[in-house]
């Protein structure tokens, strides 16, 4: 299983190192040079109208020669080799019409099957498919041996092609059909792109390992942090709460015991204002703490300790001044100071 997957991967790679190649090979687009195979073994360079001719190609001992116009002309292009169809060996196929899209693995396999050669050993190629009856297509196949093909392409590749490739067509009028082709130049980008992409698969995969390392190591600290950063938070706010709760209980404490130890003002007023008769005024007020001084006017000032006395509210009412009484005064000027006690109830 592991063979399978490092083999289907390295087909892969060669598709995807091929497509680029493809790719950069149509952005830069080579001028194209037609060579045609003639009766003595010689190529004659078709030029396009208006250029002067060139002088054709002759092959020796597998070295194709030419002058230094067709070999400059040459230099650079995308040649390709038109061979006399009798190098060849041609068979027509009906097939399927939902075969077109395997035509490749079909044409293979039928290699072995018509041709004296196996898959291995032949340059072959098929024309493009046509209608047949009953829902089929046809399409011819050309085969011929890839030991005499591929010297052929690789004389004309060491002239400086930037990549060849060999057609021929079954007869006059027919399409031709290509049966190899070779690139030094691309094949060696191929391999170039395959190393290149080999390496950057390679370093994704080493990044990608380091990112899941760092991830658990660093994640799994950060996490910790966290958790130790919110159980803190929650700490800091169980003391915040226990404090605002302690200081709010001890400021209602205290109001409470302030409360029910001082006296309100208006409550001693109005429990003075029960007690004296209509007969005093009072002309002076001061409270301080627990303690209630009146000063005032009244024509009985000995009455009047005796009447807060028997009033709930205070206690120990006694003068802390002598009682005078000046010529224009209707009545005694009282000096009289009294406790003031810690609990008030509104008078019955």
């Amino acid at each position: 299983m592991l063979r399978q997957i490092a083999a289907g991967f390295s087909q892969w790679l060669d598709c995807v190192a091929a497509t680029v190649v493809a790719l950069l090979n149509r952005l830069s687009a080579p001028r194209r040079m037609r060579l045609a195979e003639q009766a003595d073994g010689s190529f004659a360079v078709e030029t396009p109208p208006g250029k002067p001719a060139l002088a054709p190609v002759k092959l020796a001992s597998g070295v194709a020669l030419c002058d230094e116009a067709t070999a400059a002309a040459l230099k650079g292009c995308q040649v390709e080799l038109a061979l006399r169809p009798d190098r060849f060996f041609f068979r027509a196929l009906e097939l399927p019409k939902r075969a077109t899209e395997f035509l490749d693995g079909i044409v293979r396999e039928q290699i072995d099957r018509i041709t004296p050669w196996a898959a291995s050993e032949a340059a072959f190629g098929w024309s493009e498919p046509s209608e047949a009856p009953g829902d089929k297509i046809s399409v011819t196949i050309a085969a011929g041996p890839r030991a005499q093909i591929a010297p052929l392409a690789q004389a004309f590749g060491n002239l400086g092609a930037a990549s060849v490739f060999v057609s021929t067509r079954e007869g006059p009028g027919q399409a031709a059909i290509k049966v190899f082709t070779q690139s030094a130049a691309g094949a060696l980008e191929v391999r170039q792109v395959r190393r290149r992409l080999a390496a950057v698969l390679a370093i994704l995969v080493l990044v990608a390992g380091a990112a899941a390392a760092a991830d658990a190591v660093i994640g799994a600290s950060l996490q910790s942090r966290q958790s130790d950063i919110v159980r803190r938070i929650a700490e800091r706010r169980g003391i915040l709460r226990a404090g605002n709760d302690a200081a709010a209980n001890s400021a209602l404490a205290k109001l409470a015991r302030r409360k029910n130890e001082n006296a309100a003002d208006v409550i001693v007023l109005e429990a003075l204002s029960n007690v004296l008769p209509d007969n005093t005024y009072v002309t002076e007020l001061r409270i301080e703490g627990d303690r209630v001084q009146i000063v005032g006017i009244t024509s009985d000032a000995p009455s009047l300790i005796r009447l807060i006395e028997q009033s709930p509210h205070f206690s120990r009412a006694t003068f802390f001044a002598p009682t005078t009484r000046a010529p224009s005064d209707p009545g005694d000027r009282y000096h009289i100071e009294a406790r003031i006690k810690p609990v008030f109830a509104p008078p019955s």
